[in-house]
């Protein structure tokens, strides 16, 4: 059991990449705090999982006194707390028209802030045990697509949190600190997402090459099976790393011959008629 005995803190759990990695954790041996915000999801949560290794808290992590209240759930139901999941995300589309300052700072409050905080109320518990923080990034931490400028600013401001404090945590206090910045994954959020749009219910099996090479996009259970390596204790002393899980290079990527910079590579076609 890679995770035998631990307790772990997972924001935005509920649902998706968070959910998989909640799951991954207590088959590996942890038990786990997760954390959503909406109540009734995180009931129906707890009725799969076995409770005995499982609670849940439900808030939004940018407002204040919750990431106190998260680690204090943590200790009071555990006793203890290993390591921290910030998984809980805003992701609003948005261009550099329509980002508003208000939006801005929505955003960053949650996907770069909150995380700050979390990590700050956990180090009291994580230091003693030589804990870990993961951070949930995303691919557009890089520079992100035209439509998420918002979010591709704010995980660009996780990315650098990483690799600063995976440096100076480790270093000074034996905390080890990384990021996944996953690619594009199935999750139901992208789902209802994509239904919004009007496109097909089977849009992702038909998807770009430039896009999905592997003629399919990730699923929630892959990003899982990396964090629990970054989690455990056989990622020894690996801290301030990004581990970018996508299909193609994020730099340096070799382009169709047929891209000229104006080509429409979406898949509108797939709309619903």
């Amino acid at each position: 059991m890679r995770l035998n005995n631990k307790v772990i803190l997972i924001t935005g759990s509920y649902t998706g990449i968070g959910l998989a990695i909640a799951k991954a954790c207590i088959n590996e041996g942890a038990k786990v705090v997760l954390n959503g915000l909406e109540d009734d999801q995180g009931k129906s949560v707890l009725s799969e999982l076995d409770t005995e290794n499982a609670v849940a808290i439900t808030g939004d992590i940018a407002q204040a006194g919750i990431p106190e209240l998260l680690v204090k759930k943590a200790i009071d139901t555990f006793g203890q707390l290993n390591a921290v999941v910030n998984n809980a995300a805003m992701v609003p589309p948005s261009n550099v028209e329509s980002t508003s300052t208000e939006l801005m700072h929505k955003v960053m409050a949650v996907n770069a802030i909150a995380p700050l905080a979390i990590i700050q109320s956990a180090l009291p518990y994580l230091i003693p045990v030589q804990g870990c923080v993961l951070n949930i990034g995303s691919i557009n931490a890089w520079g992100g697509e035209p439509g998420l400028l918002a979010y591709s600013m704010s995980k660009g401001a996780l990315m650098t949190m990483t690799r600063n404090i995976g440096d100076s945590l480790f270093r000074d206090k034996g905390v080890r600190v990384n990021q996944i910045n996953p690619g594009w994954v199935l999750t139901e959020r992208e789902m209802a997402d994509k239904k919004k749009q009007g496109m097909v219910d089977d849009w992702y099996k038909d998807l770009p090459n430039i896009f999905a090479p592997a003629q399919r996009i990730f699923s929630p259970k892959e990003i899982a099976a990396a964090a629990l390596y970054l989690l455990s204790d056989e990622c020894g002393p690996v801290s301030g790393q990004v581990m970018d899980l996508e299909q193609f290079p994020m730099i340096g990527r070799n382009l169709p011959k047929e891209w000229d910079g104006s080509h429409d590579f979406s898949w509108s076609t797939r709309t619903k008629k």
